[in-house]
């Protein structure tokens, strides 16, 4: 696995000069943030050697090199998800590459489903803590000792510097904003509503099919993350209807340019 990363690592580095100190990756709906991005190159996943596609019709796959508030970046535009069939190293396998190409911090978005009640449609959440409910974890198997400890710690999974500088550019900007904990489960069914009990009582405030994986990557690699999600629909008793992807992706779309400029601001700030 670490040959094939090599190869990934030295392919990019012939496709762009650009050095990133920051990987984004975008979730559901949530492309938008690419056209604040400066873009210098841009890569398709299927021309880079061992990595994974995104099947995924709402997620262009794409790797974007560039700068955005200042720094250099590198972001996924479309991401992998374990219910596409790939396995959790196949998943978490650009995190990888991110920290090789020079990654120092990760930034990640996702639309999730909202279980708290005081939550409503639209809701932006910056996640400070998680819930790894996938049935499975990308560390399991032999441990890349030059990436990273076999235990990592998990107590501080996303950075408490971030989420205060994003709750400080969000109240600038008027945009309401809550935290919450993510739990993360497979997909691809949208939750019944026993399970979207199932995740409240658990002490979770929403449910997504992503994040979780890469999260975990990034930490064992000691790379401080922050994560933000768009509540697209809702899980609570007398609030569950019938969601379609293209309603998951309209809420989000329509929410976007808000999360859009409390990242941008974060990053230059960081």
């Amino acid at each position: 696995m670490l040959d094939q990363m090599k190869d990934t690592v030295a392919f990019l580095k012939q496709q762009s000069e650009v050095t990133p100190t920051i990987g984004i990756i975008l979730g559901t709906g949530l492309g938008g943030l690419v056209n604040e991005i400066e873009i210098i190159d841009e890569v398709n996943y299927d021309t880079i050697p061992h990595f994974p596609v995104s099947t995924v019709e709402s997620h262009s796959g794409k790797l974007i090199f560039g700068k955005l508030g200042g720094k250099s970046v590198v972001a996924m535009q479309g991401r992998f998800h374990y219910y596409e069939g790939y396995n959790f190293q196949e998943v978490t396998y650009p995190v990888r590459i991110m920290k090789m190409l020079g990654v120092e911090r990760l930034v990640v978005s996702n639309a999730s489903g909202g279980v708290n009640p005081d939550f409503q449609v639209g809701e932006i959440m910056v996640l400070n803590d998680h819930i790894n409910f996938f049935p499975g974890n990308p560390l399991i198997g032999k441990n890349l000792d030059d990436f990273g400890p076999r235990f990592p710690d998990m107590s501080d999974v996303y950075d408490t510097e971030m989420i205060n500088t994003a709750l400080e550019i969000a109240n600038e900007e008027g945009i309401k904003v809550s935290q919450g904990v993510y739990l993360g489960l497979t997909g691809p069914t949208l939750e019944t509503p026993a399970e979207y009990k199932m995740v409240r009582v658990l002490g979770a405030d929403a449910v997504g099919m992503s994040t979780v994986p890469e999260v975990i990557v990034a930490r064992h690699m000691e790379m401080p993350c922050f994560a933000i999600s768009i509540i697209t629909d809702l899980g609570v008793p007398g609030k569950i209807k019938k969601v379609s992807v293209q309603d998951v992706i309209e809420v989000a779309s329509r929410q976007e340019p808000k999360m859009t400029k409390i990242i941008k601001e974060l990053v230059a700030r960081i």
